[in-house]
């Protein structure tokens, strides 16, 4: 089973629109997903901050950030 992170934080809409097709996503590929807030990590602000959301496969560690479509999700897993 893929794992995957979306990185995140409270108040974005862009990653409340990632959430809605990473939901998409679950019909077509089953995977385990780990939300982390970079709000909490000065590091990942840092790496993150005007990247989000960003979608990471944990097992490849390739990423994509905004803007994405249901089709880079697919090939991201």
């Amino acid at each position: 089973m893929h794992a995957l992170i979306l990185y995140t934080t409270d108040g974005c809409h862009l990653c409340e629109l990632a959430e809605n097709l990473l939901i998409e996503l679950e019909f077509f590929k089953e995977f385990h997903l780990e939300s982390i807030d970079i709000s909490a990590d000065e590091s990942l602000v840092k790496s993150y901050g005007v990247r989000i959301p960003v979608v990471k496969n944990k097992q490849t560690n390739k990423e994509i950030g905004w803007p994405f479509q249901l089709e880079d999700l697919l090939n991201l897993c």
